[in-house]
Parts: structure tokens; sequence; C-alpha cells
């Protein structure tokens, strides 16, 4: 074993990086991006992954890169114990007891995630600043409604992270950005050491991937990692005490200041809504008696923004690009033209006055939570991989605007129990079918069974997708194909953000 090299030096591009022996875990969008800026950094670099396209594995070796398959039933591949890696960069979602984890742990090999390798390496072409986005729900709209205001106000702005550009690709980019909206998960937060975010936010926190953190207090420390070393702004969810209390307990920059956002007035340092008017009483001087107009909720309405929740990610966005200095000018010019994501509370058909929305976004009981909160009479399309999450409260909070239920995925008995002890009234069918070009089929034709003339369909699984599709973007497509072969051509085209 040869001495490690002090990985204190390295914290910029220009450093001398020659030579690092690096092991990169996994080999998604975000593992290629670290195997493909160690390579370019000159560090010797073997990728381990169970598995990976094929096209990815083929341009390892093209960048100078070893890929070695992890093979079941061994521990720790022998070609990485004989490569001896000085550093380990882990991709999101590799569990803390993986087994190679454990062995770089127990070899006292340093650990990063692709954000820490990001944050060292951001000034190849121009240091941009971070402004750090994170929640249970609401994470990607918020970076893109942040980076389309910061966009309007003239600043050159890269949306990335686990958006699905790697930040390293932006950080890469020849043309250089003023500063990047980074949307960051749990699990990249889990292994973020020494980022220092111009301003950072934390959405929202409920119950969500707890089969991963072991509890709900293990993800709360990592969503709340975010605000560490803020410099200007930690904008937080006055109606989520949880994020209040991460802005209190967090270690700032001096300076820093606590913006607070909710759906009420807006106190001398916050965001929110009066009289059916977006207010900033933050970013002024006179904020103790005076607030600036962004929008108006009726203006919303005419873009299909104006459910509660997406009010509040406009807000929390326009605090984030408020901080960087865009002009509330800008911000509403960005909102006139602005659309939601695919897949997030998007009308699939209107017909005989029944609406079919999709948002198979909404893979956890909180998001599930704001898409039944913004309809009245409901027949919900529910279920799917739970991934350790109870749904019980959620059911017993919205029963009373459930005409029906229709679920689906693996985890059905849970679902099924919840509705027996909580909506007992509420008609709920399972759908049997596992085949995933059958479920979405079955499940439309049986919740249009269930619907009355006034009604919502909604497809808000308030569970992952895995279990039946490669994942929520497929899921909702299949339920908006069953929802058009079964209303007939009258839904074509009838499509819009809700």
């Amino acid at each position: 074993m040869t001495s490690p090299r002090d990985l204190s030096t390295l914290n910029s591009w220009h450093a001398d990086w020659s030579g690092l022996r690096v092991g990169v875990l996994g080999l998604g969008v975000t593992g290629f991006s670290v195997a493909d800026t160690l390579a370019e950094l000159g560090a010797k670099v073997m990728v381990v992954a169970s598995g990976a396209d094929e096209l990815r594995i083929t341009m390892v070796d093209v960048i100078g890169a070893t890929y070695v398959q992890e093979r079941s039933g061994e521990d720790v591949p022998h070609e990485l114990v004989e490569f001896d890696p000085e550093l380990i960069v882990v991709s999101p979602g590799y569990h803390p007891d993986h087994e190679i984890l454990l062995w770089a742990a127990a070899r006292n090999i340093p650990i990063w995630g692709d954000i820490e390798l990001a944050w060292r390496v951001r000034d190849k072409v121009k240091a941009a600043e971070w402004l750090a986005v994170t929640g249970t729900n609401g994470k990607t709209t918020t970076v893109q409604l942040t980076a389309a205001m910061l966009a309007a106000a003239g600043y050159r702005v890269a949306p990335c992270g686990n958006i699905g550009v790697p930040v390293l690709d932006a950080v890469r980019d020849p043309q250089g950005f003023d500063v990047f909206v980074v949307e960051l998960s749990s699990y990249q937060l889990h292994w973020m050491t020494g980022v220092h975010p111009y301003s950072s936010a934390v959405l929202n926190i409920a119950d969500d991937h707890l089969d991963w953190h072991g509890s709900f207090e293990a993800y709360v420390a990592a969503k709340a990692k975010i605000y560490e070393n803020t410099q200007v702004a930690c904008v937080y969810n006055k109606a989520d005490k949880v994020t209040e209390r991460m802005v209190e307990n967090a270690d700032v920059m001096e300076g820093a200041r606590a913006i607070g956002f909710d759906l009420g007035a807006p106190g001398k340092s916050d965001l929110g809504v009066v009289d059916g008017i977006l207010c900033d009483r933050a970013f002024l001087d006179d904020r103790h008696s005076t607030a600036l107009e962004i929008t108006t909720i009726r203006d919303l309405e005419e873009r299909g923004l104006a459910a509660p929740h997406i009010v509040a990610n406009i807000l929390a966005a326009s605090a984030l690009a408020r901080s960087f200095g865009a002009p509330t000018e800008a911000i509403y010019e960005a909102l006139k033209t602005f659309s939601l994501d695919s897949h997030r509370n998007e009308v699939v058909a209107s017909v005989g006055e029944i609406t079919w929305i999709d948002d198979s976004k909404a893979t956890n009981p909180h998001a599930a939570d704001a898409s039944l909160t913004a309809n009245e009479s409901i027949v919900w399309i529910v279920g799917g991989l739970l991934k350790g999450v109870n749904i019980d409260e959620l059911v017993s909070r919205h029963a009373h605007r459930l005409r029906g239920a229709v679920i689906i995925g693996v985890d059905r008995e849970p679902v099924k129990a919840a509705f027996e002890r909580h909506a007992p009234g509420v008609t709920a069918l399972e759908v049997e079918a596992d085949d995933t070009s059958d479920v979405m089929v079955h499940a439309v034709n049986l919740a249009a069974d269930l619907a009355h003339s006034g009604d919502v369909v909604l497809l808000a699984p308030a569970a992952a997708s895995m279990d039946q599709f490669t994942d929520y973007a497929e899921r909702g497509r299949l339920f908006a194909q069953a929802v058009r072969d079964k209303v007939g051509g009258e839904a074509d085209g009838d499509s819009a953000s809700h």
C-alpha cells in the first residue's frame, strides 16, 4: 500500500489530480459524469457497478478508465482491493452499509459524493455561485422556476443536480455560468461536506426514503445539511416547523439571513400572500412597512399554476432568485411563460364532465396530499412501491373527498388495510394485473366505472413506480394512453397543466 494523497490540497480544477487512484461506485448518469471528470483531471479511475448501459461501459474504456462488474456473492471485487484506491466517490442511492463502503471506511479511505467533487472543481471555467434546493416534494419545479427567474433577469444560469443534469457536467460546460440552481436529494446530501451555497432552501419535510436512511430522524439530518455554510439566505417553509428548526440549528456564514415563505401574510423577512397578491417583504429596504408585488393568484390561475403547493414553490423560488439579485419584474415575466413538467398535475383529458389528471410524479404521501387537497371529488388511483412509508394518515385525511379508489402496485395489502381502517365507506378496487402494459388499462377501466359527472380521476400514487414501471414517467405515459383509449378521440390534444 502506498502513502495516500493529501486530499485537502485538491480544492480546484487546477490542482494536481494526476495519478490519484479513485474508485467510482455506480455507472448511471451521475457515476459516468464522475468517472469522466476524474479521467479528464488525470486521475486513475476504476468504476465498479452491478450493471450499466452497454454504451456507458464502452465509454468507460474510451475515457481511459477501468470497469469492474460487481459479482453476486462477492463482498468487495478483488480488482478494487488490488487497485488500492485513495478515494471512493459514490453515486446517489448507494446505501451507507454497502459492502464496498464499509470496506472503505474500515481502511480509512475517504468517501465523497459527486456533489463534493463538483464543489472542489467548480472553477474549471468560472466558479459559479450555487443556489441549493431540497425537500420531500417540489424540488424540480422550484429549481426550474428559480432558473427561469434568473434567466429572465439576465443571468447565465444552469439548473442541475438531481434534476437530471449532473453538476459535474454543468461545471465542465465551456460557456460557463453565473449561477447553478442545484437540486439535491437526501442521498446526495448524506455524503455532502464542504459546500458553501450562496443561498439554500428546504421546501418541506415528510416521511420518505425511510428504507434508505433507516429513520425519519436520519432523513431530516441529511436534508438539514443543505443549510450548513450558507452565505446569504436560508429559505424555509413557515408552515413546516421542521424546516424552521433546521435553519435555527444550522452553522451558517456570518450575515446569512433566515427567509420564510408560506401562503399567509408575510412577516418582515418573509415572502407570502396578501389578498391574492404574492409579496416580497424580505429583499427591500423598507421591509418594515412595505412589500413588493411579485404576481397575483389570478395571473397564476391563467397559467395553471395556482394550486397551493405550486404557489408555495413559486414563493420559495422567488426568495432564492431575489437573494441573488433578480428584480420582481423579471420574476413576473418568467412566470408568464412557465409550464409545469409532464406528469405533474397534468390534465390528460376532460370528457363527459370527468377530468383525468396525471400526477404520477407524486411518488410519496406528501406529494399526493398536495394533489388530493387541490381537488374536491376524486377517484384516486393509488399505490406502488411504498418504500417503508405508512399511508394511513393520508387515507384518513382525504376519505371525505374520495368517490372511490383504485389500488395498483406490489404493496397493495397495506393500502387496502389503510382503506379498511380509515375509509371503510369508500369503494376501493384492486388491480391484480402485474404486467406493465396491462396495469393502467385495468386501472382506468375501474376508475371510469366509479367516476360520476364532476369528478376528477387522479393518478397520484403516493408511492414509487419501479415495482411495475421503469419510472414515474412511464407510469404517467401509460395512464395517459389508457385514458385516451378509454374516452376516445374527444380527449386528443386536450392537455394542459392543472
